[in-house]
Order: C-alpha cells, then sequence, then structure tokens
C-alpha cells in the first residue's frame, strides 16, 4: 500500500507544482486537476492490483470493480482535498484502505507535499511516518480544537450544518476547516484535533482514517453515535472523553 501510494504521490507533485501557475479559466484548472485526480488513481489501481489481482477496487473517480476475492476491497481517494490542490493549497492526501469481511484492516494517508505518511493496520498501531500515535488526552469540550467540513456549492445542507457549528463552536476553543477530511482523521489520530465531525463524505474520504484513529486509541462512529460510517456517509471521530460531548451536541442539533 505504502509503495503504491508513493509512486502515485510523484504525480500528484508534479503536477501540484505546476497548478500554482495555471492562470487559465476556472474549467481549464479544473480539468487539469480531474485530469491529475484520474491519472492518481489509475496508478494506485494498477499497482495495488498488481500485488493482490482478486481483490475488489472501489475508487472516487472509477467506482466499484468487484474482485474475484469477495472478502477483500480496496477503497481509494487518489486525492482528498481537490480545492485545496486547486488553488495550490499544500493541504492534500492520496488515501488507501483495505477492507477485509467488512472492516478496515489496514490505511495509509500521504501528503505528497509535506511527506507525512500516515499508516495503521488493525491490532498494530497507528504511526507518523516512524512515529507511534495517540488520540489528545484532553477530557474537556471548552479546551478543545474541532475540525470540521463546510458543507459547499452542491453539497450537504447548510442549515443543519449551522445548527451543528451553533452548539459546538459556542462551547469549543476553537473550530477549524482545512478542507481535506483524510487529514482531519490522520490529525485526530496525532492528537493535533481532539475531535471532528463531518456529513457528506464518501468511503473513501474516511475508510483509512477510522482505523487510524482507532488505532491510536480514539473513538469513531457516524454522526449519530452508530456505525455505519461507510455508507451513513457522516462522521464523527474524538478522544475518548470528547466524543461523547461532541455527539450530545450533534443530537442537540437536531432539535
Amino acid at each position: 500500500m505504502i509503495e503504491a501510494v508513493r509512486k502515485a504521490a510523484r504525480g500528484l507533485a508534479r503536477d501540484f507544482g505546476e497548478v500554482a501557475e495555471l492562470q487559465v479559466s476556472r474549467k481549464g484548472a479544473a480539468d487539469f486537476v480531474s485530469a491529475a485526480d484520474l491519472k492518481a488513481e489509475q496508478t494506485l489501481f494498477e499497482e495495488l492490483t498488481r500485488v493482490r489481482p482478486g481483490y475488489g477496487f472501489l475508487g472516487e473517480e472509477r467506482g466499484e470493480t468487484p474482485g474475484s476475492d469477495k472478502t477483500h476491497r480496496w477503497i481509494v481517494d487518489p486525492l482528498d482535498g481537490t480545492t485545496n490542490f486547486l488553488h495550490a493549497v499544500p493541504h492534500f492526501a492520496i488515501n488507501v484502505a483495505l477492507e477485509r469481511d467488512g472492516e478496515i484492516v489496514a490505511g495509509v494517508t500521504y501528503n505528497p507535499v509535506t511527506h507525512d505518511l500516515f499508516r495503521a493496520e488493525r491490532g498494530r498501531g497507528a504511526f507518523l511516518n516512524d512515529k507511534r500515535l495517540r488520540v489528545s488526552s484532553r477530557a474537556r469540550l471548552d479546551e478543545s480544537v474541532i475540525a470540521t467540513g463546510i458543507p459547499f456549492l452542491g453539497h450537504g445542507q447548510h442549515a443543519r450544518f449551522l445548527r451543528e457549528l451553533h452548539q459546538i463552536g459556542q462551547r469549543v476553543a476553537g473550530v477549524r476547516r482545512f478542507g481535506a477530511a483524510s487529514l482531519d482523521l490522520a490529525w485526530v489520530a496525532a492528537g493535533r484535533f481532539d475531535g471532528y465531525w463531518e456529513r457528506d463524505l464518501g468511503a473513501w474520504d474516511v475508510a483509512a482514517g477510522i482505523l487510524l484513529v482507532r488505532e491510536a486509541g480514539g473513538t469513531v462512529t457516524d454522526a449519530d453515535a452508530g456505525e455505519d460510517m461507510l455508507t451513513k456517509g457522516s462522521i464523527c471521530a474524538a478522544a475518548p472523553a470528547i466524543h461523547p460531548q461532541l455527539i450530545e451536541r450533534l443530537k442537540a442539533a437536531v432539535g
């Protein structure tokens, strides 16, 4: 997985170096990024399929490709944080997870610009490069920094998000929106954020991060405290003491 991610990253890093120079129409720049996205996913598909030819593949761009091995599936986002990439903001990642019998057993999240490589394997811990990760030890919501994602054009429910932000924002030390769900989760695993919630996500956005946070000692559910993160498209991940407090605030926002 790491080798495949690093190979795809080389192309993205080259393209990122060019995107800052693209003073072209919105359509042209978007097409450039779309091409970079597709190239990265094709590289990941080829590399992962080469070493595990029977595994299924779920990618953001190519969709579902069933495999002969029905127990294993790759879940891949070749470029999480596309808008950041498009605007030459160096905060985006390649995301690869391995699912076995419906459970995430390995995950890699890699930022090709900073070379931060987050990795986790079930039962073996979470790491940033060679450093073992642990979630934050904070227990008070009013001392916590919480990450989220803001619904943008054509996505999500703004009214619901504003209710949730009102419930959480006035009770925490800060709210951050950096624009890449995979890195938000990785930063929860690293203790940089104390918690994170978001809705309207794809399985490829969160699959690797779910394992990263859990292997770093954190708690992960969907935004309704269930276990349907991959299918429901919502997530709430946090330090163990912070998670129930976030869920309480999210439930309060429904009324």
